[in-house]
């Protein structure tokens, strides 16, 4: 199927696509990456009347460090994060970059498009929440920085006004003895994972000083799953701990049944993805080489 017709207009800084959102209300979309988008389009679930591209707005595609921090613009594609040397930095972001589609998708889709889409089952959103990750916003009145955990507020939900966009993304570089891990259960390469985890943790000597976990797939949105959290804090990590953990994360899931599974098979999913994680982000956070790789059917 074909898209409805629809006037196109390329922008050329952030600011004028703003504007345009503004004169052009809200008929008008804007196209990053398009992997969401296009698709839509297509089916004729989604009928823009106007397309505002971003794709040729200068200085919006880049990875840097400043000031303990990574900093990805908006338009910096999966490809690209996927093959930075500044990612081992924190490894989990690169289980993310390399884990989503496959090669076509990773070469166009966008980290910003990805966190203003908010799917549910989409990647950067479940990895971040497990960082000290924000969202630079904007509009009409300039900039605004939102934290990630503020930012998705449900699915396909963010706080972003009609006229505002991501401009770019912040993640905080974890302290020394750091380390995490992010996993996934696919049909196949292309599609969305039936259920996903990631996880960090930072380690004081044999204890778990910090930990994070994030659940994908299984709610409207990403989650924390702060109980299984809670299990590990403070403790030294070991096998038991894990299946405590695995199993609050079992019982924080929401999923909904679908295609890819019953509620119950993705509760259970889910848990075993953490317990697999979680043995992960401790050997990194020991100072361990493990590759990571998503898990498929």
């Amino acid at each position: 199927m074909y898209p409805r017709a629809f006037q196109y207009h390329r922008a050329s800084t952030l600011q004028e696509a703003s504007a345009l959102l503004g004169q052009l209300g809200s008929d008008a979309k804007v196209l990053a990456g398009g992997q969401s988008l296009i698709p839509l389009m297509k089916l004729r679930f989604a009928s823009p009347s106007h397309l505002i591209d971003l794709n040729f707005v200068p200085g919006t595609s880049y990875i840097r460090e400043d000031d303990g921090q990574l900093r990805f613009g908006s338009l910096t594609r999966h490809a690209e994060l996927e093959a930075s040397a500044l990612l081992s930095k924190i490894p989990i972001l690169h289980d993310c970059a390399a884990g989503i589609a496959d090669v076509q998708v990773r070469n166009r889709g966008t980290i910003g498009g990805s966190l203003a889409e908010a799917d549910p089952s989409g990647d950067w959103g479940t990895v971040l929440l497990t960082l000290s990750s924000e969202v630079v916003c904007l509009g009409p009145g300039g900039e605004r920085v939102v934290r990630l955990d503020e930012f998705i507020k449900d699915a396909y939900t963010t706080v972003l006004g009609h006229e505002e966009l991501v401009s770019e993304v912040r993640v905080k570089v974890p302290p020394a003895r750091s380390g995490g891990a992010y996993l996934a259960f696919k049909r196949s390469a292309p599609v969305y994972p039936t259920a996903s985890a990631a996880v960090q943790l930072t380690l004081e000597g044999d204890v778990c000083k910090d930990a994070a976990i994030a659940l994908g797939c299984v709610g409207l949105s990403a989650m924390r799953a702060g109980e299984a959290e809670k299990t590990l804090r403070g403790k030294p990590l070991e096998g038991k701990l894990f299946d405590a953990a695995a199993e609050a994360a079992r019982a924080a899931a929401d999923p909904q049944p679908d295609m890819r599974g019953s509620a119950a098979y993705k509760r259970q999913l889910v848990g075993a993805l953490v317990k697999k994680a979680l043995q992960m982000a401790l050997s990194r956070a020991r100072g361990e080489h493990v590759e990571v790789a998503h898990i498929y059917a």
